[in-house]
């Protein structure tokens, strides 16, 4: 079973999804990150793979990309860390990056590599779903890989309802119509935004992501979809550690409102 199947089949709340930049804050962190996450107790873990041109990346994530890019990070080398990793993990495991990637890099010999180092799936915002349909999702219903969509504010219920049908895994909802970036709260028009969506009882679950930097915001997204996603909050947290290990257990203790990170 794919492991991110195996994640919703069995956790059905309180799912917490961290996103970092390979190659950053240094070029060898990947495997290492990977680990710490799991052990804080991080239900997934979402690999960004650094781009120079990214299209929806606030300029903390958009700072972590060019850094990992000037340490020498490359996607063979991205690679290369996950099958590394995923030797001692079976924590789900997602790449997020730019199709134009996939494609300088040769999609099929692309999603080939995913299933072989251990990927369990991929996000690729400027996939168009049609596109998808029609060229690619034959290699990841034959590989096994789970195709995650992005919905936001302004998807259409006819959009959301064709997104639900090809997803496998889960459903990424953007939480407001802006770049990626720590918020301090939730607003009311977001919140109606999630129950508008709630109500259309997708088959898939739900992560919100954009703006979930804190317990409080990842409580309030946990109490209208599966989860949440941290990005930003999390990339700042690793530029200023001075222990890795212990600045992510202690991130991830705040997250999940723990009084004291085991």
């Amino acid at each position: 079973m794919n492991r991110l199947d195996h994640l919703f089949a069995t956790k059905k709340k309180d799912i917490l999804n961290i996103f970092f930049t390979a190659g950053h804050p240094n070029l060898e962190d990947t495997k290492d990150i990977i680990l710490s996450l799991e052990k804080a107790g991080v239900d997934l873990i979402e690999v960004g793979i650094p781009y120079s041109d990214p299209l929806a990346d606030g300029p903390t994530i958009q700072a972590s990309s060019m850094k990992a890019l000037k340490n020498g990070m490359t996607v063979e080398l991205l690679f290369d860390q996950v099958k590394a990793a995923r030797a001692h993990t079976e924590i789900p495991l997602i790449l997020m990056g730019n199709f134009n990637q996939v494609m300088q890099f040769g999609e099929e010999r692309f999603f080939r590599k995913c299933k072989e180092v251990g990927v369990d799936g991929l996000i690729l915002p400027d996939l168009p779903v049609y596109v998808f349909e029609d060229t690619y999702k034959k290699y990841f219903d034959e590989l096994d890989l789970r195709m995650t969509f992005l919905i936001t504010p302004q998807t259409s219920e006819e959009r959301l309802r064709q997104i639900d049908t090809l997803t496998k895994g889960f459903i990424y909802m953007v939480s407001r119509s802006s770049i990626t970036g720590a918020k301090s709260d939730i607003t009311q028009q977001q919140l109606a935004y999630f129950n508008r969506v709630n109500d259309l009882a997708l088959k898939n679950p739900r992560l919100i992501g954009f703006g979930i930097s804190n317990h409080a915001t990842y409580a309030t997204a946990c109490a209208y979809s599966s989860g949440a996603i941290i990005g930003s909050a999390f990339i700042k947290t690793l530029e200023k550690a001075t222990d890795l290990d212990g600045a992510i257990q202690e991130f991830v203790g705040m997250v999940r409102g723990e009084a004291e990170v085991v």
